[in-house]
C-alpha cells in the first residue's frame, strides 16, 4: 500500500488570533513544536505529545496540527485501528482510523476541528482508503463545553461531515452500549468492492455468531 504524505498548510483567522493548520508532519517536525498544556483529553500533555510523535513516523500515520506560533493547540490523527479493536480483526491495508481530534478550549467554536479535517482530506490519496472514526460519549468534554450528550454528538457529526464522513450502522458492542455513540466513515472513490464488503463484515460481526 502506498502512503502518500503530501504536505498542506493554510492560515485560519479566528477571534483569538491566527492559526496555522498544517500536515501531515513527521516526528522530527512534531517534536520541534511546543504542546499546549490544555491538550488533556486523552492523557497528560507530555505523554500525548510523545504519542503523536511516534504516530507521525508510522508508515500509515498522518498527523495534522493547528498551531499558535510554535505551539500546537489542536491536532487530528490517522493510523491503523488498535489491534485490540474489532476494526483490525480483518487485516485491511486500506482501512485507516481517525483516532483522535482535540482542540484547546480557547479555540473551540472557531471551526478549528473542521479545518483540520478538511485539510487532511485534500490529498487525492484519501480516495484509496476507508477512513473510520468511532465516537464514544465518554471521551467528550461535556463539563468543559456545557453541552449535553446529544448536542455534543451533533457537534461531532457536523465536524466529521466536513471531511465527508457519514453515519454507518454497526453491532460493535462498545458503540452499541450507548445510543449517543456512533461509527462514521468515508469510503474513498477508488476503494475496491471487496474492501467495502470486508468493512461490512467488520460492522456486523455479531450476525455470524448464531
Amino acid at each position: 500500500m502506498e502512503y502518500n504524505k503530501t504536505f498542506y498548510t493554510k492560515e485560519l483567522q479566528t477571534s483569538s488570533g491566527t492559526l496555522i493548520i498544517e500536515g501531515p508532519l513527521n516526528g522530527e517536525k512534531m517534536s520541534g513544536y511546543g504542546f499546549h498544556e490544555d491538550l488533556v483529553a486523552f492523557r497528560p500533555p507530555a505523554l500525548q505529545h510523545k504519542a503523536l510523535i511516534e504516530i507521525a513516523d508510522l508508515p500509515e500515520g498522518r498527523i495534522f496540527i493547528a498551531r499558535e506560533n510554535e505551539t500546537i493547540v489542536g491536532y487530528v490523527t490517522y493510523l491503523y485501528p488498535d489491534p485490540l479493536e474489532r476494526w483490525s480483526e480483518i487485516k485491511m491495508e486500506d482501512l485507516i482510523e481517525l483516532g483522535a481530534i482535540e482542540v484547546i478550549p480557547k479555540y473551540r467554536g472557531a471551526s478549528v476541528g473542521k479545518n483540520l479535517i478538511r485539510l487532511s482530506m485534500e490529498d487525492d490519496s484519501v480516495e484509496d482508503f476507508i477512513i473510520i472514526t468511532t465516537e464514544y460519549y465518554w471521551h467528550w468534554d461535556l463539563k468543559g463545553t456545557g453541552l449535553n450528550i446529544w448536542d455534543y454528538r451533533k457537534v461531532m457529526e457536523k465536524m466529521m461531515s466536513a471531511g465527508g464522513l457519514v453515519y454507518f450502522a454497526t453491532d460493535d458492542p462498545e458503540i452499541s452500549s450507548h445510543p449517543a455513540n456512533c461509527l462514521m466513515a468515508r469510503i474513498g472513490k477508488r476503494v475496491p468492492p471487496e474492501s467495502i464488503q470486508k468493512f461490512d463484515q467488520l460492522r456486523f460481526m455479531n450476525r455470524f455468531m448464531y
